[in-house]
């Protein structure tokens, strides 16, 4: 165990610390003026359809959102510097520059895949609506209850899941919601989706402990040299490549935690901008125009997969296939009218866009209306298939997914300026509030110092399962990850576990779920009185 706190004994030079001052605010600004630049350049092509009060609710919501993923840093992305700085193989300043920057890399380059697979965990009604007063509501109460209980855990070092608050906090909005609104399946919780999300939540702890400790085993089995299983003389660094192995490792952290974590908060920036400017961001109208030519070739190909099952279908205006669809959604409950009714609102979506050309092109009063009828057919779809009503083949399946894909790639899309800005607040949230949480992960959870193997194993558990679960789309925490995998070191190792911490991690773990839930639920009936 350490003597007192290795942290609070270790001093950045004065020198050192103002020149990184320096550079900082350098580069915020820089961030600020390229973000800036872009936002105007998306939006002054509607400027004359916006009021002044759009603008001040944009810049509050993004205040907000940036705000939530500057807390997401104290938490999440401190964890990835906890064992490079207990094991002396980079110092706190040096460790925490580190990191951010990978994990401004990491959220440059992600997919954009998990933020929408969080968001689909929100009610559809909302979605379709989310420009109208309970859409606002929805976005404010989910980063009001997140930030609140992010920022009472991390003044007490308790490292908990950003994630698990965030989608705590969705579940409350849409169980709020359905009781506001009746119960039906747009005005909930897909709770389908939930349970996706929750057993990759739930096993990722799980994963982390038993995969590092058995790790640790083999290391200890394959290493017998006493200097990687020796814990970290004061002030001296490891051995040469012991080191590299350590910088290596919180570099992968470092990077998945960008690519995974950093997109929940790209994710609700993008609701922010599609209810406030539907024109500018309903559509990726930067995406080539051989986008809109396959959207209506698979498009053709699913209306000819439904076409043996329509049966004399009856003729349906656009007006009427809405309605349609969404009394399908609602009820769950498959009639003779619904896939024509599908079939009609692909169609009126091919013959929106079609004549256009390209995204880029379609007049702005129209693109908030092809936004909605997207949605609901890529809803409509998903509800279908698994509904098992229509006997689908495998061959059909595959051209189903395909139309559904060209349906993401036309909606699902964050532009690059809102990753830049996520990563900086992500970033900078990791070197303002990172001591608390690491200190605890550092040197409060096992009764012994870390060693130079344990830290390697904990980051190497936490670095492989973060990018697996990016590259399916799945959110899990890197705080879960890394503290359990710590524990499971210990474990291993012998070192054994502090009981009152872990008791006490464990408790704001399972709490966090229920009062991240109380908190957005109220937070929601609150705004929607109140708008």
């Amino acid at each position: 165990m350490l003597q007192g706190s290795a942290l609070a004994q270790r001093k950045v030079p004065e020198a050192s610390r103002r020149l990184l001052h320096v550079l900082v605010w350098f580069i915020i600004a820089s961030a600020l003026f390229y973000a800036g630049r872009e936002l105007v350049r998306d939006l002054s092509a509607v400027r004359s359809s916006s009021s002044p009060s759009d603008y001040l609710l944009l810049g509050i919501a993004l205040l907000i959102a940036l705000g939530f993923e500057f807390v997401n840093g104290f938490h999440d992305a401190a964890n990835a510097v906890a064992t490079v700085i207990y094991t002396n193989a980079l110092p706190p300043l040096a460790a925490v520059v580190w990191s951010g920057t990978w994990n401004f890399i990491g959220v440059l380059v992600s997919s954009g895949a998990v933020a929408y697979s969080v968001l689909s965990l929100l009610p559809v009604e909302l979605i379709l609506q989310v420009g109208s007063a309970a859409g606002f509501a929805m976005v404010f109460a989910l980063l009001f209850s997140a930030m609140t209980w992010n920022v009472g855990t991390w003044f007490l070092g308790l490292p908990i899941s950003s994630s698990h608050t965030l989608i705590g906090s969705i579940i409350g909005v849409g169980l709020m919601n359905q009781l506001m609104e009746g119960t039906t399946y747009t005005t909930g919780v897909d709770w389908s989706q939930a349970a996706k999300v929750g057993y990759a939540l739930l096993l990722s702890p799980l994963i982390g402990f038993v995969a590092a400790a058995l790790l640790l085993l083999c290391v200890k089995a394959a290493l017998r040299k006493s200097a990687p299983h020796q814990p970290p003389r004061e002030h001296q660094p490891p051995p040469f490549w012991i080191r590299m192995v350590l910088i290596l490792t919180c570099t992968g952290v470092s990077f998945g935690h960008g690519s995974n974590d950093g997109q929940k908060g790209m994710g609700l920036i993008m609701l922010i901008l599609v209810g406030l400017f539907p024109a500018a961001y309903a559509l990726d109208r930067h995406s080539p125009a051989a986008r809109v030519q396959a959207l209506v070739a698979a498009s053709d190909q699913v209306t000819g997969v439904f076409a043996a099952y329509e049966k004399s279908p009856p003729f349906f205006s656009l007006d009427e296939a809405r309605k349609e669809v969404l009394n399908f959604l609602e009820t769950q409950s498959f009639r003779p009218k619904t896939i024509p009714a599908i079939s009609a609102l692909m169609r009126g979506i091919v013959n929106a866009v079609a004549p256009h050309g390209s995204y880029a092109d379609v007049p702005n009063e129209m693109a908030s209306q092809i936004r909605n009828d997207m949605d609901l057919v890529d809803e409509a779809l998903d509800v279908l298939e698994k509904s098992g009503r229509v006997p689908i083949g495998i061959d059909q399946e595959i051209v189903i997914e395909f139309y559904r894909k060209e349906l993401d790639r036309a909606t699902m899309f964050i532009p690059v300026w809102v990753k830049v800005v996520t990563a900086f607040a992500l970033g900078l949230g990791t070197m303002v509030g990172w001591r608390r949480i690491v200190v605890t992960v550092g040197e409060k959870i096992g009764k012994a110092h870390l060693t130079y193997a344990q830290g390697g194993t904990a980051e190497t558990v936490t670095m492989s399962t973060l990018i697996a679960a990016d590259l399916y789309g799945l959110p899990v925490s890197t705080t879960h990850v890394l503290s359990s995998a710590v524990a499971g070191t210990m474990v291993a190792n012998g070192s054994g576990l502090q009981i009152t911490t872990v008791r006490n991690i464990l408790l704001a773990w399972v709490l966090t779920l229920p009062v991240s839930l109380a908190i957005a639920g109220g937070l929601y009936w609150l705004m929607r009185q109140v708008v």
